[in-house]
């Protein structure tokens, strides 16, 4: 479900809300997965707002 929402090349803020929403709900916050994911998550918000 997190890839479907990040791979959708009309991606607006909304998206990421709910990406990070996903991640807080299914994910332990000392999840190793669930750090890397917040991260690239981070990294394409910062590459959304350049473009």
């Amino acid at each position: 479900m997190f890839r479907k929402l990040i791979s959708d090349p009309k991606r607006g803020e909304n998206v990421f809300d709910e990406a990070e929403d996903l991640l807080d709900e299914e994910l332990r916050p000392e999840s190793p997965l669930r750090h890397r994911l917040s991260q690239e998550l981070e990294e394409l918000r910062e590459l959304a707002e350049k473009a």
